[in-house]
């Protein structure tokens, strides 16, 4: 078939109908930007022309995201028939999306980077890669931020100054410690297309790790009335919007938020992001005692286990721990755990010993034994990466690693960690925390300074908060309130 029509990147489309062609690189255009209504475009696609095999394949990827396994197979057969007659590079863009949706990641993974040796500018198929939850982000490897940056870097020329390509790069750059050079990017992409959540998203972790929670809360403020409540990120946004609000000692906005958008009741999101985000933000809120989640952690629990009933997606699996943890539900945890075990004698955990250890860890601090979460996690604490997310969402591990530091007067370990952690960024939260360590080791005057960080970073905290009042209390102590 001769082409009549090219995408937004200038790849032929093997379809003679223009409105096919209209409305899948629209579809597209709301895939990458994290919009809402691109499945049903691309419905209107194969109505439109029912033999355009990229409208299906990306159809049967949206069936994958939303669990629906039989359709997604169904889907991506159908497009892999319907491919032979199309064009090379949309028979390999088939070919290596089909793979993934039968369950050969790795084999996907290979396929993807070789096509884009050839065809940089398949964005659609370079989303698949890159990113805490892509291909690459869930492969287990080493370091996904490592292998998305050495990916995303030879095709930057070719890319030139597109605001996919540039919200995606600015991603990587900020988990990588590159914070300037992620900003301008991330700026830039939202120069050009405001309307992309997938940058929204970005630029929220440049807030993020900024440590600037007030801009990053009026960032969101400002940016989420404009954009569907069924669009891909809303919900996680809006989880980072309540991170900013809990950093900023906001504990019943952090709350109302969750209620409003978070719960798996309410959620619009995929399944991983639901469970995720929900279990993320209550074990949080839990650590650090500072706002009441008990009747919120069944429905969680609930979810977890119904939407992720085997052990199979590790970040899931790890999320479901907390859930099964925090609602004191050891058997389901344990069989997690045992499920975790068998998996990786099977070969069948790519992650390997760091995603067992953590669970068990979970279970451990549960339990109250700290020490035991201490054995278990540290050993494993530069292997996290390892399972996928972002910095922002796996320090909720490094957070309860922490907490079972000071539950065990470690303070040691404890300090070495905060101070890491503050060279990075500073929160309020971290600097009371080193405040403690600080007193509880004899140096009284930097305690203070640090504890008096903290309160002013709490400034406009809720009254009466658990936290601040443990501040005072501490500088009451010190004798320095």
């Amino acid at each position: 078939m001769t082409a009549a029509f090219t995408d937004r990147y200038g790849l032929p489309l093997s379809t003679s109908n223009a409105q096919a062609a209209e409305l899948y690189i629209e579809a597209v255009d709301r895939l990458l930007a994290g919009r809402a209504g691109a499945e049903g475009l691309l419905q209107e696609a194969i109505a439109a022309d029912e033999g355009f095999a990229l409208a299906h394949v990306a159809l049967a990827r949206e069936h994958q995201f939303r669990g629906r396994v039989a359709e997604a197979r169904a889907t991506a057969a159908r497009a892999r028939a319907l491919a032979e007659g199309a064009s090379r590079r949309e028979r390999q863009h088939v070919d290596a999306l089909a793979t993934a949706i039968e369950g050969d990641n790795p084999g996907a993974v290979a396929r993807i980077t070789a096509h884009l040796q050839e065809f940089p500018r398949d964005a659609f198929l370079l989303t698949q890669v890159t990113g805490p939850f892509s291909l690459i982000g869930f492969g287990g490897g080493p370091d996904w931020r490592r292998e998305c940056y050495a990916l995303l870097t030879p095709l930057a020329p070719a890319y030139g100054d597109d605001w996919w390509f540039l919200s995606a790069y600015a991603f990587v750059h900020n988990e990588l410690g590159q914070f300037a050079e992620a900003r301008r990017l991330a700026e830039r992409s939202l120069a050009l297309y405001s309307g992309s959540a997938h940058t929204a998203h970005t630029v929220a972790h440049v807030y993020f790790e900024a440590g600037d929670d007030r801009g990053g809360a009026a960032f969101l403020e400002g940016w989420m009335p404009g954009y569907e409540r069924a669009g891909q990120y809303y919900g996680h946004l809006t989880w980072h919007h309540a991170l900013f609000e809990l950093a900023a000692g906001h504990y019943a906005r952090a709350l109302a938020l969750y209620d409003g958008a978070l719960r798996p009741s309410l959620s619009l999101g995929t399944a991983i992001i639901t469970l995720c985000d929900a279990a993320a933000l209550l074990w949080r809120c839990d650590l650090y005692a500072c706002a009441p989640t008990t009747d919120r952690w069944p429905e969680v629990r609930d979810f977890a286990a119904r939407a992720f009933p085997r052990p199979g997606v590790t970040f899931a699996d790890l999320h479901a721990a907390l859930a099964y943890a925090a609602t004191g539900d050891r058997a389901a945890l344990t069989r997690l755990i045992d499920g975790l075990r068998a998996r990786l004698a099977q070969g069948k955990l790519p992650a390997g010993e760091v995603v067992p250890r953590l669970a068990e860890g979970i279970l451990a601090f549960s339990e109250g034994d700290y020490a035991r979460v201490i054995e278990l996690i540290e050993p494993y604490t530069e292997q996290i990466v390892r399972v996928g997310g972002s910095n922002a969402q796996r320090e909720v591990f490094e957070d309860t690693l922490l907490e079972a530091y000071l539950h065990t007067e470690r303070f040691e370990q404890a300090e070495a960690l905060l101070r890491r952690r503050l060279a990075r960024r500073h929160t309020p939260r971290d600097a009371h925390r080193l405040g403690r360590v600080l007193a509880a080791t004899a140096r009284a005057e930097a305690a203070a300074d640090s504890l008096r960080a903290a309160r002013d970073g709490w400034a406009t905290a809720d009254p009466g908060s658990p936290e601040v009042q443990a501040v005072d209390r501490a500088l009451a102590a010190l004798g320095t309130a």
